[in-house]
């Protein structure tokens, strides 16, 4: 009897897991309670995957022997319950591609910086030669990949989410860029859950393996000192700490150590500014020297990688006004980066869907910083709130172009203009793509 795989959901990560499964010779199903897009409907339709849109037939679905989930759907859904109810085992596509590779896996998760450290660690690997594939939540799904290609090395951003769902998989290399408060909403507003979640990023390693993570960030540190790590640790750290820090930074040069074969570089040569962005090229770096590139190799690329879009992106400056997009930022602690990084008056484009967010965090920044806050969303209330008595002047608008032209109305010469809106995107825009795209638009159109 053929092996039943149903899959839910019909995005980037369903469609690549029922390609794999397919090929795999499983009897596959897909099924997703909202409209596909047409891109993968055409996918699923040349490739003969059966396949249903707006409705989850849940007898053909519970029929199956085994259920990849989209990482967006949660735990709490009915049919996942009543999946779990009948034993029968819920994982992800990552999980499920990981099965039919025996490539190695640098792993990368995070509350922020694992987009740019991934892209960076993928440029650096590429760069070197090495026959490597970038998936995840960034480019091509791991399982497509796995069905039609055959790599060495996969270098991945992974979700809690995606972790959430992953029992036998493991990472040769896991990085952990740090953990603050975000998507509590879907952790029972339980910030320990969502730390168990990301610390899923080092399960089954052993001593042949690595953890590369950041002793500044309070929260993986003190979790360091209560877990059994069975891997070899690579912390790094912007301080030196004797005996413990893997790479650090010193009198402006940042030195990587690796089986006591330092190398270092001064900070004006990476291509990626700001504190955050040298904590992503030290975890890069460190990944790198792991695959044993050589080091001219790895400066070479941190000096001459271009930035992810829609992560602090420049995009005009007009009338000495530069607007700059930080879409990407949906979370408290990519705003607080983004704020930190500016040293010009600011007017703040923020808002949108409130994952639970406390601003209190932003306070003493914004207070330093903004000039005028322009709300982006639907329901701006949390954000005002916790602004009304912070910053001089708080606008409301209900699109990119709305809020682009306000800010272009208040700003002087000089200023920022800078959209990181601290909040998911689903109340006005698709995605943060979609809301980075429709800003950078509403800027050139001014």
């Amino acid at each position: 009897m053929s092996h039943k795989i149903a899959i839910l959901g019909a995005g980037e990560s369903g469609v690549g897991a029922a390609i794999l499964a397919q090929k795999k010779g499983m009897e596959t199903f897909l099924s997703d309670s909202g409209k596909i897009k047409e891109k993968y409907a055409q996918v699923l339709s040349n490739t003969g995957i059966a396949y249903e849109e707006g409705k989850h037939s849940a007898d053909r679905i519970l029929g199956a022997d085994e259920i990849v989930k989209s990482p967006g759907i949660p735990e709490t859904a009915p049919l996942i319950k009543q999946a779990v109810a009948k034993g029968i085992p819920v994982i992800s596509e990552i999980e499920f591609a990981a099965r039919y590779t025996s490539a190695k896996k640098i792993c990368i998760t995070g509350s922020n910086g694992k987009t740019t450290t991934t892209l960076l660690t993928y440029h650096i690997l590429k760069n070197a030669g090495l026959n490597v594939g970038l998936a995840g939540n960034v480019g091509k799904s791991f399982a497509q990949q796995v069905a039609e290609n055959d790599f060495d090395w996969y270098v991945l951003e992974i979700s809690s989410f995606q972790l959430d769902n992953m029992y036998d998989f493991k990472a040769e290399i896991a990085i952990l860029t740090n953990i603050t408060p975000d998507h509590l909403d879907r952790y029972n507003h339980d910030f320990s859950l969502y730390t168990d979640s990301k610390f899923r990023i080092i399960r089954n390693q052993t001593g042949n393996d690595a953890f590369i993570c950041n002793l500044d960030d309070e929260v993986t540190a003190a979790e360091l000192t209560r877990r059994k790590i069975s891997a070899r640790q690579y912390p790094f750290s912007y301080a030196y700490i004797p005996g413990v820090s893997t790479a650090f930074v010193n009198e402006n040069k940042l030195t990587i150590t690796i089986n006591n074969d330092p190398f270092t570089m001064t900070l004006e040569e990476l291509a990626l500014q700001g504190r955050h962005n040298i904590y992503n090229s030290m975890a890069a770096s460190i990944a790198a020297r792991l695959t044993d590139i050589r080091k001219e190799s790895i400066k070479q690329s941190l000096s001459d990688f271009q930035n992810v879009e829609h992560r602090l992106e420049h995009v005009a400056r007009i009338h000495g006004i530069e607007f700059i997009n930080d879409s990407k930022a949906t979370n408290v602690n990519s705003t607080w980066f983004a704020l930190e990084s500016i040293d010009k008056p600011a007017i703040w484009i923020a808002g949108g869907v409130d994952k639970g967010n406390d601003y209190s965090k932003l306070f003493d920044l914004v207070k330093e910083k903004v000039k005028a806050l322009i709300c982006l969303g639907v329901d701006n209330t949390p954000i005002i709130e916790a602004f009304a008595d912070k910053v001089g002047a708080i606008y409301e608008t209900r699109s990119a172009e709305q809020a682009v032209m306000q800010a272009y109305t208040i700003a002087k010469t000089g200023d920022v203009v800078l959209l990181s809106p601290a909040c998911a995107s689903f109340d006005l825009f698709e995605n943060y793509e979609d809301r980075g795209e429709q800003f950078k638009k509403a800027v050139r159109g001014l």
